[in-house]
């Protein structure tokens, strides 16, 4: 468990933080321009020592009271916005300078790292060679080979062209799926968040306006996500079967079973969807003659009225209700028209699901990295 508590004025700016997150996977800090993230972030690192502050990562207390323990000693990886390597070493000396920074025992190999950002072509090549997204690699690659116990990445795409976005995210990916060490994410960029996170801290104006996991907050009609012009439900499941002869793969979720495009991979695999709510509808039956691969039995959970006559419904998948969260947004003449109500059984009808493409082989760049099973 990671607990942060942090408060102090800076300037005409009050931060009043408190949180208590998972110590495993990717928690990301989302707010607006300016809420105080990247404070928390330098906070966190030590780099900033606010005038109440409590830090406990994983049962070591690294703040509370007169108790701080300086950055130098605390064991994290810091990623910025900019890679910051040293323009003088190559690639591999930038990487081994991490190494030299290792604290403590060694928790992820140099190999295992090499393999998981495929940085063992770009070796010999000074740092001024590199592309955005190769430059970021190998920032991530330094300070995970430092022997990090938390790694901080502060906004580390918001440099980056759409194209390098592309290029790296497939590796955070990777990085997710196969290392332990927990992960706080800076970011403004909703579809980072969905695509990476699994625990999410909401923040605006220097305070903390909630914080839990990914798919509760995205569907939480208190919280202002829901009613962002293209809402989405990310929805975590496991590869249940694949089909050759039509390059599908089915993904058992809570509450039911999804027809996505493409093999995803072995039985057991867990794989991330994203499922807009524009492309679901809903229905009183099933639908007959349709090209629409999934239908779902769901209940509905409420409503939010929305500008411009659109209603966005909130749904849990399953006949019993107990299933993912799902969002479907309709129009309020839909709405009225099947005369629908909290609590009542519909099928949802899902014209699109998107998968994040899995890390591409090695020693290749990546292509934008969405698949979309439409109808």
């Amino acid at each position: 468990m990671i607990g942060a508590a942090f408060r102090g004025r800076l300037g005409s700016f009050d931060l009043d933080t408190a949180f208590e997150v998972p110590g495993q996977g990717i928690t990301a800090l989302f707010g607006p321009s300016g809420c105080g993230k990247t404070t928390v972030l330098r906070a966190i690192a030590g780099l900033m020592r606010l005038p109440e502050g409590r830090l406990v990562v994983n049962g070591e207390t690294w703040q509370e009271g007169r108790r701080f323990v300086p950055p130098h000693r605390r064991a994290i990886g810091y990623v910025f916005q900019e890679a910051s390597l040293f323009p003088h070493l190559s690639v591999e000396s930038n990487l081994r300078f991490g190494l030299r920074r290792s604290r403590g025992a060694a928790r992820i190999g140099w190999d295992e790292v090499v393999d998981l950002l495929g940085i063992g072509p770009l070796f010999d090549r000074p740092t001024a060679m590199l592309s955005g997204g190769e430059r970021q690699r190998v920032a991530i690659g330094r300070a995970l080979l430092s022997q990090p116990q938390l790694l901080l990445m502060d906004e580390p795409l918001s440099a980056l062209d759409r194209f390098s976005k592309d290029e790296i995210l497939p590796y955070l990916e990777r990085l997710h799926a196969s290392l332990s060490i927990p992960v706080i994410y800076v970011s403004h960029d909703i579809a980072e968040v969905e695509r990476l996170a699994d625990t999410l801290v909401l923040m605006g104006g220097g305070r903390v306006r909630a914080a839990g996991p990914i798919a509760a907050m995205l569907a939480d009609p208190a919280l202002p996500l829901i009613r962002m012009p293209q809402p989405a439900a990310v929805i975590d499941g496991a590869v249940v079967s694949t089909d050759p002869v039509y390059g599908l793969s089915e993904v058992e979720v809570p509450g039911g079973r999804l027809v996505v495009p493409g093999d995803l991979g072995p039985r057991g695999m867990r794989r991330r969807l994203r499922i807009p709510a524009s492309d679901v509808s809903l229905g009183r039956h099933a639908p007959l003659d349709t090209t629409i691969l999934n239908a779902l039995p769901a209940r509905i959970q409420g409503a939010e009225p929305e500008p411009g006559h659109q209603v966005t419904v909130r749904l849990a998948l399953g006949a019993d209700g107990q299933g993912a969260a799902l969002l479907a947004r309709v129009s309020r003449k839909s709405w009225d028209r099947l005369n629908l109500r909290e609590g009542e059984l519909v099928v949802a009808r899902l014209k699109a699901v998107a998968l994040a493409d899995p890390a591409p082989p090695l020693s290749t760049r990546v292509t934008p990295a969405a698949r979309t099973a439409t109808s």
